[in-house]
């Protein structure tokens, strides 16, 4: 599968990487270093190279938005038309020092990030996905808490575009969890907020994931 990642901070570049090494062919775009974009398509191997925003866009079957929230707009404007592509977003709007969230977020749940970038990508199938975990795991060498792994919500209004996402999660090392349709957004981000906050103030970050339990 041909993925084109559009951020390539801590998130894009190890989700890319994972996702390269999974065999996909993956581009990396959306740097103000252009070293630094060169070094994380080597570091991922020979399925990786790098390109332009609107050349990963055009490349990915898939694409997976990692950009901060503040350059959203400025992101998806540089991309163009992502009509009938599968978009993955874990855009934030948690703020750097993790005191609630730009869209008023957990308490006001009339909107999401993920909805926001529905309307700012029109024909796009939107699957909100990895929000909930943090750049240091997904660059550690597993994803296993012992025998356990951490799960990972998604949710999306499009069937294929969420079978493929629950694909893509799985291959990252983490158990998939369809948690509804975009409007669930709302409380995945809300989550997320809490879930943050919990593992800076216990202590428990970054080594620590959520795990939903069946019985």
């Amino acid at each position: 599968m041909n993925i084109g990642m559009i951020g390539s901070g801590n998130m894009g570049s190890a989700i890319g990487k994972l996702w390269a090494r999974q065999g996909h062919q993956v581009m990396f775009s959306y740097s103000r270093d252009l070293k630094k974009l060169d070094a994380i398509a080597e570091s991922a191997g020979s399925n990786a190279r790098t390109g332009t925003t609107a050349e990963a866009a055009r490349f990915g079957e898939v694409i997976m938005l990692t950009v901060q929230y503040a350059v959203l707009e400025d992101a998806l404007k540089a991309v163009g038309s992502l009509e009938g592509k599968v978009l993955i977003t874990c855009v934030s709007g948690l703020r750097p020092d993790f005191q609630g969230q730009t869209l008023g977020l957990p308490t006001e749940l009339t909107s999401s990030v993920a909805e926001q970038i529905a309307q700012l990508a029109p024909g796009a199938k939107v699957v909100e996905a990895f929000n909930l975990t943090f750049a240091e795991l997904l660059q550690a060498d597993s994803r296993q808490f012992g025998t356990e792994r951490p799960s990972l919500p998604y949710c999306g209004d499009d069937a294929d575009a969420k079978a493929i996402t629950a694909g893509l999660i799985e291959e990252c090392g983490y158990d998939a969890i369809d948690a509804g349709g975009l409007i669930k957004a709302r409380s995945i981000e809300a989550l997320a907020s809490i879930w943050v906050q919990t593992a800076v103030v216990t202590g428990l970050f970054p080594n620590t994931g959520l795990k939903i339990l069946r019985r």
